[in-house]
């Protein structure tokens, strides 16, 4: 176990996910503070009007972008490894908990389901037009590495980030990027015949 510090957000971070963060509440400048004067992670949980989440992940920051002179910042975050909150505790302006790291069990992904994921997002990213690269196929959270880089709403990244079988996730997200190839497919399809003014090309 370990007591870190932590950030209630409306959102969830994965690991190997970045994002912005616009830092301006006092207490979450100290928490911040804290972590960039001694080099340390901060715990970014999901919170919303049912409260904090059991389930986090550590957030290490990567980028200091700005600084203003009141004190706030715009950084650049990444995740890092998962974290059970066991337990709230105080005595800082900032909340803080008990945490005990959240491991994979020993099941992973098959070598059909890594080789489908791949070629699902390669195809997502042609659609879209992407130049985000293509993760390894040997990381053992292909998981995560390729549902960082593709939009996801809130309750599936926390299924993802709850689930602790690879296989599942990437099952799970093999499903997800199977609906959002052909939901862009079927989006260029209308922009293009709208190009046309809605005229059958013959050539």
């Amino acid at each position: 176990m370990a007591e870190i510090g932590l950030f209630p957000l409306g959102i969830v971070l994965l690991p190997t996910e970045r994002v912005p963060l616009h830092i301006f509440e006092e207490r979450y400048k100290d928490l911040i503070g804290r972590c960039l004067a001694h080099d340390e992670e901060f715990g970014l949980v999901f919170a919303d009007e049912e409260g904090i989440r059991d389930i986090g992940t550590r957030a290490a920051v990567v980028e200091v972008v700005d600084r203003f002179d009141d004190g706030r910042l715009n950084i650049l975050v990444e995740g890092r490894d998962r974290f059970r909150l066991l337990e709230l505790t105080g005595g800082e302006s900032f909340h803080t908990g008990e945490v005990a790291s959240l491991d994979d069990e020993f099941d992973p992904a098959s070598p059909a389901s890594v080789a489908r994921a791949l070629q699902l997002f390669a195809r997502l990213r042609e659609i879209a037009g992407s130049d985000v690269e293509l993760p390894s196929s040997d990381d053992p959270q292909l998981s995560f590495a390729l549902a960082a880089h593709v939009e996801l709403d809130e309750e599936l990244k926390l299924q993802l980030l709850a689930d602790t079988s690879e296989r599942s996730r990437l099952e799970r997200l093999c499903a997800f990027l199977e609906d959002a190839v052909e939901a862009l497919r079927v989006r260029r399809r209308a922009v293009e015949r709208a190009s046309r003014n809605g005229r059958v090309d013959l050539d």
